[in-house]
């Protein structure tokens, strides 16, 4: 058994659908399931829902809108006579104004998160479902949500790889023969079977969950570009494509922030052994890159780029030394948070972190720390890192910048910059 895993862009409409369905043609002979996310911006369009919610301001033409962009795909695809699709459609757009109309001050904001914006991945499937179906490629729809379980940490819950393992295996074992298994990537439910969401871009960590809970051969991504760059290149010119990449290499270059590939995806498929390939939906013959247990030497440099940066300083006040217990304390309240750092450094009299910009989560870490240091930050900033440098590269990269911080071990190089 093998899993794809489709994301936005590649089911933005109903063109890149019919592209989507020849390349599952081409390998359905042999057992497959495919994991898909929302169409297009769809996740955007259902997060500006919730923004207009959260302001007590007017639904109804982001509604729309959102209707309208799935109707139009499906009318794309000559399914409006699909009655029992429209019949779908329409039960979830009503289960949808029920979640609106219902939130209120009792309900936390992520908690509405999870039961509002995974409704943008139950669109995509049930309409790509009757997609596959109409043109002879027999596909079972299969609900994420009654599959995937996890814990109550909305927005990013936590697997429950036990009680996942045992719902997949008996779905897919009991799936009709020469079927493709459709399912949602980035959602799930807790025990309360209220849909949960494993943090912004998940569908990839879902294609690994699929793969390792079913013992897969392999995890294709199909992407819009050739494979895994050494940098995104929207923003970098003279890219090079990795043909081949260690599991170790590709988990450091997530961690750090590249976008090609969600950073929980290549832990469960390394402790497997499974095999992770990043594909051009676009050229889906092409090689693209193959991630796996492997030694590549002289590989080039990774240039990884993250925008809306946050610098804190935490000082000591009395002429004392940062020690043990004041980095404790700074790090008791960034995990209460649930706030990640990109990088830290500190001095006799300070610490200093980089993270995310997130101006309620600064200011509620700010008013926790406030008796005990000393607090300073610097927002709008941007943090670079390079994996393998090499000294041209830095060079290369540091003219003209105003650099906040910089940092440099063994194999990497990182710089926080206005």
């Amino acid at each position: 058994m093998k899993v794809f895993k489709f994301g936005g862009a590649s089911v933005k409409d109903a063109d890149s659908v019919k592209n989507m369905s020849s390349i599952i043609k081409a390998n359905q002979k042999e057992p497959l399931v495919v994991i898909v996310s929302a169409m297009g911006k769809m996740t955007n369009a259902f997060e500006h829902l919730l923004e207009l919610i959260m302001a007590e301001k007017n639904t109804e033409s982001a509604v729309t809108k959102i209707k309208s962009f799935h109707n139009r795909i499906i009318r794309d695809l000559g399914l409006k006579g699909d009655s029992s699709l429209v019949k779908e459609i329409d039960e979830v757009f009503e289960n949808l104004d029920q979640t609106l109309s219902s939130f209120g001050s009792s309900m936390s904001y992520d908690y509405f998160y999870d039961q509002t914006v995974s409704l943008g991945e139950i669109l995509s499937t049930k309409i790509i479902t009757a997609y596959l179906n109409s043109v002879e490629i027999p596909t079972l729809w299969l609900d994420a949500r009654k599959v995937v379980k996890t814990d109550n940490l909305h927005r990013e819950a936590k697997v429950d790889w036990g009680a996942t393992q045992a719902l997949l295996k008996s779905q897919v074992n009991n799936a009709p023969e020469n079927h493709i298994i459709l399912s949602q990537g980035f959602i799930g439910s807790n025990a309360k079977y209220n849909s949960t969401t494993l943090g912004r871009e998940g569908s990839d960590f879902s294609a690994a969950i699929f793969a390792t809970c079913l013992d897969a051969e392999s995890v294709t991504i199909w992407k819009d570009v050739a494979g895994v760059l050494n940098a995104d290149p929207k923003k970098f010119k003279k890219t090079k494509l990795y043909e081949q990449l260690p599991y170790k290499e590709a988990a450091e270059m997530t961690f750090y922030g590249a976008s090609v590939i969600h950073p929980k995806t290549i832990k469960p498929l390394a402790q497997k052994g499974i095999p992770l390939y990043v594909k051009s939906f676009e050229k889906p013959r092409a090689k693209g890159t193959a991630i796996e247990e492997s030694e590549v030497p002289n590989l080039a440099p990774a240039i990884i780029h993250k925008s809306g940066q946050t610098v804190i300083s935490f000082k000591i006040s009395d002429f004392s030394f940062i020690n043990e217990h004041h980095i404790h304390l700074i790090f008791d309240h960034i995990k209460r948070l649930n706030l990640n750092i990109n990088l830290m450094q500190n001095s006799a009299i300070s610490f200093t972190i980089c993270m995310d910009d997130n101006p309620s989560k600064r200011e509620q870490l700010r008013n926790a720390l406030l008796e005990e240091f000393l607090i300073y930050y610097n927002e709008g900033l941007d943090l670079i890192t390079i994996k393998n440098y090499d000294q041209d590269t830095i060079d290369e990269l540091c003219k003209g910048k105003e650099i906040i911080i910089e940092q440099r071990s063994r194999n990497n190089f990182q710089m926080v910059y206005k």
